[in-house]
């Protein structure tokens, strides 16, 4: 040491010292590093000229020493330190925590000393608070405001998304509507039953994986009913289907009237119920239509929360009386004309609308019948018609061509 303590000779003089008196000096600077919770993390220090000079880690938050040279002095079980060469010596941290977290100090014990820093950044993956902080399932009466919040943890802190489990926008309400909303409390003003289904909070910050937690919104309302057909025409014989839609939400209980008796499942009556959320289709099989059955029914729902019905009415379609089926001899006639004469066949099993009064009488009584249905059906009467019953109205225009266009009179039956 006194040799390398001598002072250096005049200007432009050089002096050499021994190599074994250089001191130890830092390669490079100790880098800062990140690592996830859990995981094993690894700080390095690289040294040249280490002599017999040594290598301490210390902790600088907490100013603890943790290794001097090749011995672990804390008690901490998960510090392990190791060299290469005494030149690269490395600090191991297992099972990083977040109290890890921190400033980590590489010293020389030189005179002054010599010593670098670097920083151990511990992430961790976020986590849904299953606390009081996040709520549960909801349960709102429709019209209602609603607040479904989720809380996470996290390092960096943690983004919350929500989104629908069904992939449909979020009604935020006021007419707003979002594919996703972030932040921790969701609110929708004067939810509304297309609102119900499963919401999903999910948080993210980075550090995989990400986590989210499922939320049930449930609306409850009173039953509301749809009714495609009002009015159904049907012949005797054939076979009947009637149909209501109802909403409503809980479930609600549903059956059908007939003059204030319920309907029940028999051999000619058969209630059906297809179930789907919170909608509900309900059908009502008659089989071989009779009298009896030409008459107003109820389909009725209720839950606690009210209950409603709806009406439908149905009404006989009469089949025309048979017609005699006559023949007359066809007749030729010759007229002449300017340009010479023309011979003109008339086959008088031909029906003349204008001086026909059997076409007459049947057109009327199409009238009659199509008016005396409407003046009881109401408005809906055509429309019922046209849909509840495909045979009935091709029955009828088979009638209407058959007066007007054809060669003899044809009895018409329906099929059955």
């Amino acid at each position: 040491m006194k040799q390398a303590e001598e002072k250096l000779g005049t200007c432009g003089q050089t002096t050499t010292l021994d190599a074994r008196y250089d001191l130890p000096k830092f390669v490079g600077s100790l880098n800062n590093v990140t690592i996830a919770v859990g995981r094993e993390a690894l700080l390095t220090c690289v040294v040249e000229n280490l002599s017999n000079y040594k290598v301490a880690w210390l902790q600088v938050d907490t100013q603890t020493i943790l290794t001097i040279h090749g011995s672990v002095i804390t008690k901490n079980h998960r510090i392990k330190v190791t060299q290469t060469d005494q030149r690269t010596w490395q600090l191991h941290i297992r099972d990083v925590r977040e109290t890890d977290r921190g400033y980590y100090m590489c010293q020389l014990n030189t005179d002054p000393m010599k010593s670098q820093q670097g920083y151990l950044e511990v992430v961790v993956p976020p986590n849904i608070l299953d606390d009081y902080h996040t709520s549960t399932d909801m349960v709102e009466r429709e019209g209602h405001n609603v607040s479904m919040r989720c809380e996470a943890t996290g390092s960096p802190p943690p983004v919350i998304i929500w989104r629908r489990e069904d992939g449909k926008n979020i009604k935020l309400g006021n007419g707003l509507e979002e594919s996703s909303f972030e932040g921790s409390l969701l609110t929708i003003h004067r939810v509304d039953r297309l609102s119900m289904g499963a919401y999903l909070c999910i948080a993210s910050n980075g550090v995989p994986p990400s986590v989210s937690k499922r939320l049930k919104l449930i609306v409850h309302f009173p039953p509301m009913i749809t009714i495609p057909n009002q009015l159904v025409g049907a012949v005797q014989g054939q076979n009947l289907t009637l149909e209501c839609i109802s909403e409503a939400f809980p479930k609600s209980i549903n059956y059908w009237t007939r003059n204030g008796e319920i309907v029940t499942a028999g051999p000619r009556h058969e209630p059906t119920v297809y179930d789907k959320d919170y909608t509900i289709t309900m059908r009502l099989h008659i089989r071989n239509v009779q009298k009896i059955d030409f008459n107003s029914y109820k389909c009725v729902s209720k839950n606690n929360l009210g209950e409603t019905d709806g009406l439908i009415q149905v009404e006989e379609i009469l089949q025309p009386s048979t017609p005699m089926t006559t023949s007359r001899p066809s007749h030729s006639t010759h007229r002449k004309g300017k340009k010479g004469t023309r011979k003109e066949s008339r086959n008088d099993n031909e029906v003349h609308p204008e001086n026909d009064n059997t076409s007459e009488k049947y057109r009327g009584d199409l009238k009659r019948t199509d008016a005396d249905l409407t003046a009881r059906g109401g408005a809906h009467s055509k429309a019922a018609f046209s849909s509840g019953t495909p045979r009935t109205s091709q029955f009828l225009n088979g009638i209407a061509l058959s007066l007007i266009s054809s060669v003899s009179l044809v009895v018409l039956r329906c099929s059955i």
